[in-house]
């Protein structure tokens, strides 16, 4: 009962939002914002020619490999200035002066270093993801409780069997909160890192259904596709957080 509450009461929210949004539409009798059924209608148009799984394949392989090379830098990282004192103190200062400079503001270096092509924006949804997964991690280090390490020590396990069996599984939830923050900022900025892709991906489809013909429907249909993919992304990481393997620390 309580999962069909939860089901209701956001999908009441969203009928109601789309309820006024027709409503709105119609009574000020827009030529040129959509309906939301001229919305479905040009998502359909997508669908149909094929081009609406091209965009959304393109944006997924560009935010999928700009996430993952950042995860295989910053977790190991993180781990590292976690563990090593001096580590932290000396990169920690340089990651806090990176973190908060939005990855639009890289656009114009990720032109002149990479050109225009799907380097440029693989390198943007990078920096967008990898500093909020350093931080996390290292974070989570900092939290583990003295007790489990130093149940390691008076056991002498070696320090590959210390990492592998306490500090990596007690950092785990954090290393995915980190995860899942940085995949949500990841997909945020795909439509700005995709302004300088080549003719492919859910934020080219926007610039050019604006600047083609004022496709506003198109428009509309490719900032809605993004915020459900978005949506089941971020539902995909929040189901990793409730796994046991993962919980145990914060077990009962």
């Amino acid at each position: 009962m309580d999962k069909l509450k939860n089901i209701l009461a956001p999908l009441g929210v969203l009928v109601a939002l789309v309820v006024l949004w027709w409503v709105v539409v119609v009574q000020t009798e827009s030529v040129i914002f959509p309906t939301p059924l001229q919305v479905v209608t040009g998502t359909m148009e997508l669908v149909d020619d094929g081009t609406l799984w091209e965009h959304i394949g393109a944006s997924l392989f560009r935010v999928g490999t700009g996430f993952l090379i950042a995860a295989l830098l910053a977790i190991p990282l993180g781990l590292w200035m976690g563990r090593v004192d001096g580590a932290f103190r000396t990169l920690n200062p340089v990651f806090q002066i990176l973190r908060p400079i939005s990855p639009i503001a890289w656009i114009p270096l990720a032109i002149l270093w990479f050109g225009v092509g799907n380097v440029s924006p693989i390198f943007l949804i990078f920096l967008a993801s990898v500093f909020p997964m350093i931080v996390q991690t290292a974070a989570g280090v900092h939290t583990i409780e003295k007790r489990y390490l130093r149940a390691a020590d008076n056991f002498g396990v070696s320090r590959y069997t210390l990492f592998r069996q306490v500090i990596i599984p007690a950092v785990l939830p954090e290393i995915i909160v980190g995860m899942r923050i940085g995949l949500g900022v990841a997909w945020l900025v795909v439509v700005a890192a995709e302004m300088i892709a080549l003719r492919s991906g859910l934020g080219y489809l926007i610039m050019d259904s604006r600047n083609a013909g004022n496709r506003y429907d198109l428009v509309i249909a490719g900032m809605v596709i993004i915020g459900l993919i978005g949506l089941l992304l971020d539902g995909s990481m929040r189901r990793l957080e409730g796994l046991k393997s993962i919980r145990w620390r914060y077990g009962r």
